[in-house]
């Protein structure tokens, strides 16, 4: 870190009055964990010289014997942080090794983002990527759940009842414009600029904000710092979000859909005038390596097992693997409404927020990178151009994503090499990631679901 970085946060404490250093980062599965201290004198220069250890087994990192890390504040991220009593200056971390050499941690998704865009530089030639997210969460009055050896249940209530129709409502009927206006302002404090927000299509209490387009690094920092917001206004207002994939039975799923495009010397590189959705060959050869492999992607960016009881057909789901400009089942969907060229753009819908946003993104960066290594053309393997809506008839037509987490790992298994390429994701990440997810999914195929005793109980 330079001495001019660490004066200007020195000037931010003391004209703030800090009293709380935060080291935030997450771990593997993608929950946010922190660490605070004291401020004292040349807290900021120690910080980043010596950093502060922790046991990264914890995380979900490595195993025990192998586990002691260090945190080093990214003094890029500093904010002030607004849901503490004292006065807390709030960074997130870059993870680094005990060895001597104070190696960057191979599985650390901020160091795995870095590496990500400076590979695409390097291949395409494009300077920058832009990510657009789509967060889409349920606001309830009141949630209750427990899981028990001799019980288990949800209760959830609901303030908001429409009958169909709830896509963009108005108030009074739309309860929660005022809670969206507030949250955007908070967003906007913590440096993430709200594009818009309105009711979504779900009849009880669903949102959605979308905010403007940010390179890799710092749009994944503002998926986890957009959630730790929202938690936190909503405890503040009694209420209770979650971003939850499938929250409710028969009720659309939260999504997390990513526009993307490429920009080389401020040019927007995706865009051919007059071509199909004015995608140029760059664009689609992206949008044909992440349809290649999206099954295998998504085991990083639909990583629960709730996340496909979203992905099912109906609901606007996107199951399909085509690309389009009017067909919401489609994996891919390039914009329609987009007239400047300078956003042309597609938007993987797939998504959802209980990804690792910094594996999910630099994943998918990847599959586009062996899109256009490998000139992947999305038309001749199949995948599109398709408009027209999607109906059960048309299952054998086109491939599909995987049914549940496990075909997803599978499909990890046998095609994860494009993950390899620069050496950015590595076996040992590759495969406790896989460890984590099949415990997961081990814990819900054994635990009895109430539903089941419905079905079940009396036969």
């Amino acid at each position: 870190m330079s001495e001019q970085n660490i004066k200007s946060i020195n000037s931010i404490i003391k004209k703030n009055k800090i009293e709380v250093i935060d080291l935030k980062c997450i771990d593997l599965s993608g929950r946010l964990h922190h660490i605070s201290l004291p401020v004292y004198d040349n807290i900021i220069s120690k910080l980043t010289g010596e950093g502060v250890g922790f046991d990264g087994s914890n995380f979900g990192f490595r195993k025990v014997e192998n586990s002691d890390m260090i945190l080093i504040p990214d003094l890029d991220t500093a904010v002030i942080d607004l849901f503490r009593d004292a006065p807390t200056l709030s960074f997130y971390s870059n993870i680094i090794l005990t060895d001597g050499k104070r190696t960057r941690f191979s599985q650390d998704g901020r160091f795995l983002a870095r590496q990500a865009e400076a590979l695409l530089k390097k291949i395409t030639g494009a300077d920058k990527s832009w990510w657009g997210p789509e967060f889409e969460f349920y606001i309830f009055s009141k949630v209750e759940y427990d899981t028990r050896t001799a019980t288990s249940y949800y209760t959830v209530e609901h303030a908001e009842e429409f009958y169909k129709r709830a896509y963009h409502a108005i108030n009074p009927f739309d309860l929660y414009d005022d809670f969206r206006d507030e949250a955007s302002k908070l967003l906007q404090k913590f440096g993430i600029k709200v594009k818009y927000h309105h009711h979504e299509a779900g009849e009880r209490g669903q949102q959605e904000i979308e905010t403007y387009f940010n390179d890799l690094l710092t749009t994944a920092d503002n998926i986890i710092t957009a959630k730790y917001v929202l938690f936190n206004f909503a405890r503040q207002k009694n209420l209770s979000i979650t971003f939850m994939p499938k929250p409710m039975y028969q009720q659309p799923g939260n999504g997390l859909h990513l526009h993307l495009f490429l920009t080389k010397n401020g040019k927007n590189v995706f865009y051919k005038k007059g071509a199909y959705g004015n995608m140029s060959e760059l664009g689609n050869y992206f949008i044909g390596g992440m349809l290649k492999h999206a099954p295998a992607l998504s085991a990083l960016t639909s990583p629960s097992t709730n996340s496909y009881k979203r992905l099912v057909p109906g609901f606007e789901a996107p199951v399909v693997l085509t690309f389009g400009q009017g067909n919401r089942a489609s994996a891919i969907r390039i914009p329609k409404y987009v007239t400047n060229p300078e956003e042309t753009r597609f938007e993987y819908r797939p998504p959802d927020a209980t990804m690792n946003p910094y594996l999910c993104l630099t994943a998918l960066l990847l599959a586009g990178i062996d899109g256009v290594v490998n000139k992947i053309d999305p038309v001749k393997e199949g995948f599109g151009p398709c408009d027209k809506k999607f109906e059960d008839d048309d299952r054998h037509k086109y491939k599909m994503l995987p049914r549940d987490l496990e075909e997803a790992i599978d499909e990890l298994k046998v095609d994860s090499d494009f993950l390899k390429r620069g050496n950015i994701f590595t076996d040992e990440l590759l495969e406790q990631w896989i460890k984590i997810k099949r415990e997961e999914i081990h814990s819900i195929g054994t635990m009895p679901h109430p539903f089941e005793y419905k079905m079940y109980f009396t036969l």
